[in-house]
């Protein structure tokens, strides 16, 4: 029994009364609350504990007690010696002409404002080090992004990555011929709206080899029938098709995650095949399509150089829009005969292996990948360099002392950083990682960082499903609005949103006064920010659709509400539906024919009693190239 003591007690008695908490959904509506908009009202899905984001850091108002707790401790003269603190920005100082190894931006420390800054002390002390003192440095921003995840907002032109990206495809060709482009596409965002602006984008004076066409995250995509990878493609076919890619041009489709590494071998098969060594490679793409991810798994792989890995740094990943802010690059292998041998030698060796034969690491970050995809790979390398042991220096001095003293660390000697020799990189030819081509009409344009991070889905996507009659409304966050307005029989309605935003459903009598008195707080999550944050977050805007269902199990369309996600519409056989469907202004709502998955209203447990929601089922993981017994 659980004991109180006599101070808790006495603590509980001088605590005033607070309001019961009222339950939600079905709880709400057996507790007898007679509200309407309860009794439609539910959670959004919880993930696992190892799905859960880390927890953000300490909120301003959080930290301001101690903060000026500890200004009150300092003395004065302390406060006006940190009040005469220079600036951190020192605009007399040139630009250092080396490109910041995380974004590409070129390093300065004469504007805060601009790309590639970093503070003038800490720039002063890397041009110190020599000329090997710049390389490698990252900038504030990549700092931020790195080791906060906070990105700092940058005064940059409309148009800055667009022009970028053009004048690097402009280059005069190196090797005899022009590079061969790799489209990142985020198959989510299907129809892609930067794939029809890329023959635009290069230009008729652009000599380019091909586009091979990437399909990336479709690890976050449950398989919601057999076969649903060909059908993805088939979807992302049609997609560059009508964007006037095909025949010579269209060099091969391939499905990857980047994230996870499934697919990511055979890509590099496929490059080494098709285009060996011919000419540099760019990767291209919309933002937050996946290129940096992909770019630092290539760099991990056997399409890099063996000895690239130790001396180029990773680019910066984050959900931040625009991160990459000029070019990055890795040289690209020679992919000899010998060499291709080796390769599929280690590749046939790796896929006779079960999971019980890996190592404890090897499987606990499977178990990882497993857990944030549907589908993971196993990217390795064939080539690498052995380094040799370091040699221990023996100092005599420093291994003397006597018993009352304590002993004296040797000096740190500073670490030359490797470099690559002339002979390495004279004929080399490169894969470029360039800026992602900002998407207009995009709901992630108007949203803040944390608002950013909630949308954008790093986990496998569980799908929720709810039976809806007429006269019902499903409201995903305070993004996107569904409204039921006529039909005759309930149809289903499947969500494929970030784990993380909540879905609501209500009666249309009530949506319009939820949305007033809900938006921008906890109950519909995002935006977030209380009545001024949407005050200058623009209204949700109607459009009317017209659909006609195929059958229970097979959805007709697909309702994507920008890049917050979409809805998946099921209808009876010849069953036609009036929606209307609302998005914020200024974003595009698509309804997209045939759906992404047809089938996904089928992924779900049973009915939950008194309410229009289903349990959600999470579909298991498949790993690529072992000996296991797959969905597949």
């Amino acid at each position: 029994m659980l004991r109180l003591g006599p101070a808790l007690l006495a603590r509980l008695a001088r605590a005033p009364l607070r309001a019961p908490l009222r339950p939600c959904g079905a709880a709400a509506a057996a507790a007898g609350h007679g509200e309407e908009q309860e009794r439609f009202v539910f959670l959004e899905y919880e993930p696992d504990a190892a799905e859960r984001p880390p927890p953000p850091p300490r909120r301003e108002r959080e930290l301001k007690p101690h903060r000026e707790r500890e200004l009150k401790l300092k003395p004065r003269r302390e406060r006006g010696a940190a009040a005469a603190v220079p600036s951190l920005s020192d605009p007399s100082v040139p630009p250092s002409g080396v490109s910041c190894s995380g974004c590409g931006a070129e390093l300065q420390c004469g504007d805060g404002g601009a790309p590639g800054f970093v503070p003038a002390e800490r720039y002063r002390s890397l041009v110190s080090e020599g000329p090997a003192g710049l390389r490698g440095a990252v900038c504030q921003r990549c700092w931020a992004l790195a080791r906060h995840g906070s990105a700092l907002r940058l005064r940059l032109p409309p148009d800055e990555h667009r022009r970028v990206v053009s004048a690097a495809l402009r280059r005069p060709p190196r090797h005899g011929r022009g590079p061969l482009l790799l489209y990142v596409l985020d198959v989510m965002e299907l129809p892609d709206p930067v794939l029809p602006q890329l023959p635009a984008l290069l230009g008729p004076d652009v000599p380019a080899a091909g586009v091979l066409v990437v399909g990336n995250k479709v690890d976050l995509l449950p398989a919601d029938c057999r076969g649903h990878l060909g059908r993805l493609r088939q979807r992302v076919a049609a997609a560059c098709a009508r964007a006037g890619l095909r025949g010579a041009a269209l060099v091969d489709i391939r499905l990857v995650s980047a994230k996870t590494g499934y697919g990511v071998e055979g890509l590099v098969s496929r490059l080494q095949r098709s285009w060996k060594c011919a000419g540099d490679v760019y990767l291209l793409g919309a933002t937050n399509s996946g290129k940096s991810t992909l770019f630092n798994t290539l760099l991990r792989s056997d399409y890099c150089k063996s000895r690239a890995p130790d001396i180029i740094d990773r680019a910066t990943v984050s959900p931040w829009p625009g991160t990459t802010l000029n070019l990055l690059k890795f040289p690209i292998i020679n992919p000899t005969c010998d060499r291709i041998f080796r390769r599929q030698e280690r590749l046939k060796e790796e896929a006779t292996k079960t999971e019980d034969q890996l190592s404890s690491e090897e499987k606990k970050y499977l178990n990882q990948l497993k857990k944030q995809g549907y589908l993971v790979g196993r990217v390795g390398r064939t080539f690498q360099q052995q380094k040799s042991s370091a040699e221990i220096d023996f100092d005599p001095d420093t291994l003397s002392y006597s018993m009352d003293e304590d002993p004296r660390d040797a000096p740190k000697k500073l670490e030359e950083r490797e470099e690559f020799t002339h002979n390495e990189v004279k004929d080399a030819r490169w894969c470029f990682d360039t800026p992602g081509i900002v998407k207009e009409d995009c709901v992630l344009n108007l949203l803040t960082e944390k608002e950013v991070k909630l949308v954008l889905p790093s986990h496998a996507i569980v799908p929720r499903t709810f039976i809806l009659k007429p006269g019902m409304v499903l409201f995903l966050a305070a993004l996107g609005r569904i409204d039921y307005l006529e039909g005759e029989k309930p149809a289903w309605f499947s969500v494929l949103a970030s784990n993380l935003l909540p879905v609501h459903v209500t009666t249309l009598s009530n949506a319009d006064t939820i949305y007033e008195q809900h938006a921008g707080q906890e109950f519909l999550k995002v935006p977030m920010g209380g009545e001024e944050r949407m005050k200058e977050f623009p209204p949700l805007v109607p459009q009317d659709i017209t659909l006609k269902g195929i059958g229970a199990t097979e959805a007709v369309a697909d309702i994507k509400l920008s890049s917050a996600g979409w809805v998946a519409v099921t209808a009876h056989e010849e069953e036609e539906l009036l929606l209307r469907a609302y998005t914020p202004k200024g974003t595009a709502l698509v309804v997209r024919e045939p759906p992404l998955l047809p089938y996904i209203s089928t992924i779900r447990g049973a009915r939950i009693p008194g309410t229009p929601a289903y349990r959600t089922k999470k579909p298991p993981s498949f790993v690529e190239n072992l000996r296991t017994t797959g969905i597949r």
